[in-house]
C-alpha cells in the first residue's frame, strides 16, 4: 500500500460529493424527510408512516439522481406517480415535481446554514493532488459545482461528473457505475487503476459494479457493516484514516 492508504498500481481517485467531500449528506436527508412527509401527509392523512430519514434515505435516495430516489422510494411504498416534466413546479404530483420541491428545500438549508467541508478530506485531497494522482469529482447533484465553489475546492478536481454533466450524457446514476466510468475515460484511466470514496451504499454498488481498482467506503452514519456488504474493500471514518499526507 502506498501513503495514501492505497494499492500500488492506483493511479486516480474518484470522490462523491454530499458526506464524503462535504457535510451536506444530513443536509440532503432532512430535505428528503420534509418533502416526503408533507407529499405522504397530504396523501394519507395524519396517519401516514413517515419517511424515515436513516433508514428509508440510506436504502431508498442516498446516492441516487434526485427523480431515480422519488421513484425507488415510492415504489417501496406501493406509490406510483407520473414522471412528468423535468420543469414541474415544486411539489406537483409527479415525480419532477417532488424532487424539484426536495431540491429546492436543499438549497434554502444550504443558504441559511452555508456548507462546510470535511478537514480531513481536503487534508487527504491535497495529498492526492500532492502525490501526483488524478481527481475526479462524481456526484449525483445538480449543485455541485457551486457547492464546491462555496468551500473552494474545485481546484482539488480535474474533472467533474455531476447530475448536470450526466443528464446531458445521457447517465445512468448510482448504483449504475456509468457516471464513475464516465470520469475515469475522461481521465484516460482504466477502471482498474483508479479508486473510488463513496459514503453511499448505492455509490459502493456502482464502485464494485464498474469492476474499480479499490472501493473506499466512508463511514459517517454508523454504517460500516453496510459498506462492506455492498463491496467496500476499505472503511473508514475519516479519510484521514488512510494516512495520507501532502
Amino acid at each position: 500500500m502506498t501513503q495514501l492508504g492505497l494499492p500500488e498500481d492506483i493511479h486516480a481517485c474518484l470522490f462523491d460529493l454530499d458526506g464524503v467531500v462535504t457535510k451536506t449528506a444530513v443536509v440532503h436527508a432532512a430535505a428528503w424527510k420534509e418533502m416526503f412527509d408533507a407529499f405522504l401527509r397530504e396523501r394519507d392523512g395524519e396517519d401516514y408512516r413517515p419517511f424515515d430519514a436513516a433508514a428509508d434515505y440510506d436504502e431508498y435516495v442516498d446516492g441516487r439522481p434526485r427523480a431515480d430516489g422519488v421513484r425507488t422510494f415510492l415504489a417501496s411504498r406501493g406509490i406510483d406517480l407520473p414522471d412528468g416534466d423535468r420543469d414541474d413546479p415544486p411539489g406537483a404530483r409527479t415525480v419532477h415535481g417532488l424532487g424539484n420541491r426536495k431540491n429546492e428545500l436543499v438549497l434554502e438549508k444550504i443558504r441559511t446554514d452555508g456548507v462546510e467541508a470535511y478537514d480531513g478530506t481536503l487534508r487527504y485531497l491535497e495529498a492526492v493532488r500532492a502525490h501526483g494522482l488524478s481527481t475526479a469529482i462524481v456526484s449525483s447533484s445538480a449543485n455541485c459545482r457551486d457547492v464546491l465553489r462555496a468551500i473552494g475546492a474545485e481546484h482539488f478536481f480535474d474533472v467533474r461528473i455531476d447530475g448536470v454533466v450526466a443528464a446531458e450524457r445521457e447517465l445512468p446514476g448510482k448504483p449504475r457505475p456509468d457516471t464513475f466510468l464516465a470520469a475515469a475515460g475522461d481521465l484516460g484511466i482504466e477502471p482498474a487503476a483508479a479508486a473510488v470514496f463513496e459514503d453511499a451504499l448505492a455509490g459502493v454498488d456502482a464502485g464494485r459494479a464498474g469492476r474499480f481498482g479499490y472501493v473506499v467506503g466512508v463511514d459517517r452514519v454508523g454504517q460500516s457493516d453496510a459498506l462492506y456488504a455492498h463491496g467496500a474493500d476499505v472503511v473508514v471514518k475519516d479519510l484521514d484514516e488512510l494516512g495520507g499526507r501532502a
